[in-house]
Formats: structure tokens, C-alpha cells, sequence
């Protein structure tokens, strides 16, 4: 009988894997999530294999996938081990913000300015950034007494900027929260609104109330509301005043006229710290008209303790079709 050839081509090497064991069955439970939806999250996003075999997690791909995945597990569970949960905005915050190199180093609010991990704590929550941009502009909140928020929307500008300054104030480091956007229809006219004054302006500050709704109780917003140790007004009504000891954020200012931001910027007093948010895409002023936020871009970036950090697309934390439809306009103006 004739024997065949032998096959001596050499075999595929199978990708490389890493097992980690997990002490606790139950934090694993809650670490893949709702029908595994946490892993393939990670699977998807990292192009690794995860397989769940009892206590232990055995991730399958390349070296550099590999070892990201690993630490975006580790990081995860030692999240978990803290007493915290683990919600798709975590999972996804961190395969944003894991190295290819090693893990993260760990910490409170003490290593926000040590490169760490960032927390902003509230009455009710606590907030963490979801990209290096939203790191770097939330540290630039603490760190300077004018800061520019600037990028499209979804990107976590005035969340972030109402966060912190909720934590500055449950702190005592300032003593009122001062919150003010203008009140510029978005390409309709809507007409006369009923009611007294508060009634009119509402609608335009909603977006205001609903970031402070996420970080304080609904009674004690609005005791802090009712004593204007919290106020929300449109920016036409900062006119004449100075603002001391507050923290103090303009929303949209790329709505806001040059002589609108001029006033707005001067109001600052001894103590505050300002912040100014704005989508340079969104401009609703009437034709002709500058817009306040890009003059202050113009004359104030070379100032020293003025900063400005910038958002694209990439930190989009809405839904992934937001980053999408952000991506397409932009490819659209620049056609």
C-alpha cells in the first residue's frame, strides 16, 4: 500500500491567551453583565475572545488587544471589589481610556492632578470622564479660575462643567453655583411663551436643570434654588453684576454676541471660577452677527491660567450614531 505525502507545511500558531482567575463568583456575575453583554462589549470593541469557564476568564488575540482587555477586566472587577457597580458607561469608559501599556494607576480625587483616576463626587453620584479629552478638560476645571469647554454636542462640556461645580460647592470652596446660557431660538421661532417670567425662560435653561437633577436631590435643589444659592438665568440677566465666590458656567456661548461675552467675562469677582461651553457648528445668531465664543478663542487663548481644551467626535458619549452624524457634517464642510 502507497502512503500519501506527508503534510510538513508548518501549523498555525494559535493566538496567544491569558487566564484570570476570579476570588469572588458572584462580582464576576455582575463583571460580564446581563447575558455576557459586558464581554462582548470588550470582544467587539477590542477584537479579543473572552471565554467564561466558572471563576476564570480566558481571553484569546493578539499581544497588545490581549493585555488591554486584561486590564480593562482587572480594572473593572477592582471596581466591583469597591463597592461600585459596573454600568455600559463604565465598561465603555474604560476601553476608551486603558493604554495599550500598562494598567492605569488607581486613586481618589487626590490623583486627579498626579495622572489617575479621575472622580467627581455629588449628593448623588459620582462622575467619572469617559475619554482622555473629558480627563484633561475636567482637570482644567480645578485648575483654573477661566475655562473653555469647546467641541460637539454629546461630548459631556456643560455635564461635566455642572459636576464639577456641584462637587466645588458641596466642598465650601465656593458658595453659590451660578449656571446661564443665552436665550437664542435654534433656527424656529417659537413664538410668545405663556406664564410670568421664570415660565418664559425655563425651556431654554432645561438642559441646566436636568445636569443639576443628576447630581443633587430634588429637595434640596430646590431649597439651594429658593435661597439663589443656585440660580439659573439667561445670560442677558448677568448684566451689572459681579459675581463673587460663585462658580459660574455659560452654556452655549456660542450664542452669546462679542459684546454679550465681553459683559459675561467681566462679571467675574474675587473667589469664582468660570467656565464657557460652546459648539462652534451650532451658531444661531442671526446672519452677520460674530459669535462671542470664537472672538474670546481669538483674544484670550494666550492668556496664562486661561485654558481651553477641545472635544471632537472621538468623545461623544451619547449614542454611537451621534459620533456618526457628527463625523458626516464635518466631512460635509470641509467638501
Amino acid at each position: 500500500m502507497a502512503l500519501g505525502a506527508l503534510d510538513t507545511s508548518p501549523e498555525q500558531p494559535a493566538d496567544p491567551e491569558e487566564l484570570l482567575e476570579f476570588p469572588d463568583n458572584r462580582l464576576l456575575i455582575d463583571l460580564c453583565g446581563e447575558y455576557d453583554r459586558n464581554l462582548t462589549d470588550i470582544e467587539q470593541n477590542l477584537e479579543v475572545q473572552i471565554v467564561h469557564r466558572g471563576n476564570q476568564l480566558v481571553v484569546i488575540g493578539e499581544t497588545e488587544v490581549r493585555q488591554r482587555a486584561v486590564t480593562v477586566l482587572q480594572s473593572l472587577y477592582q471596581r466591583l471589589e469597591n463597592g461600585r457597580t459596573v454600568e455600559p458607561g463604565d465598561v465603555d469608559r474604560e476601553l476608551r481610556m486603558t493604554p495599550l501599556q500598562a494598567p492605569p494607576p488607581r486613586g481618589g480625587q487626590l490623583e486627579m492632578f498626579k495622572g489617575g483616576h479621575v472622580e467627581i463626587k455629588t449628593r448623588k453620584k459620582l462622575v467619572e470622564p469617559r475619554t482622555d479629552a473629558q480627563k484633561a478638560y475636567v482637570q482644567a476645571l480645578f485648575a483654573n479660575e477661566l475655562a473653555f469647554g469647546i467641541g460637539p454636542a454629546g461630548t459631556g462640556k456643560t455635564y461635566l462643567a455642572v459636576a464639577v461645580g456641584v462637587s466645588m460647592f458641596i466642598n465650601g470652596h465656593v458658595d453659590r453655583i451660578i449656571l446661564s446660557r443665552p436665550a437664542v431660538e435654534a433656527g424656529e421661532k417659537l413664538g410668545y411663551l405663556p406664564g410670568d417670567m421664570k415660565d418664559k425662560i425655563d425651556p431654554y435653561m432645561q438642559p441646566l436643570y436636568d445636569a443639576l437633577n443628576d447630581f443633587l436631590p430634588g429637595k434640596q435643589l430646590a431649597k439651594l434654588i429658593e435661597e439663589k444659592r443656585i440660580e439659573i438665568a439667561p445670560l442677558a440677566f448677568m448684566r451689572g453684576r459681579t459675581l463673587s465666590n460663585a462658580y459660574v458656567v455659560l452654556d452655549e456661548a456660542q450664542n452669546a454676541t462679542t459684546m454679550q461675552m465681553k459683559m459675561f467675562l467681566t462679571r467675574l469677582g474675587e473667589g469664582s471660577r468660570m467656565v464657557i461651553t460652546g459648539d462652534r457648528t451650532q451658531i444661531d445668531l442671526p446672519r452677520n452677527v460674530p459669535s462671542g465664543l470664537q472672538d474670546a478663542e481669538r483674544l484670550l487663548s494666550s492668556i496664562a491660567k486661561v485654558s481651553f481644551n477641545y472635544f471632537t467626535a472621538r468623545d461623544v458619549v451619547r449614542h454611537p450614531l451621534v459620533a456618526a452624524i457628527i463625523e458626516a457634517y464635518e466631512a460635509d464642510d470641509k467638501a
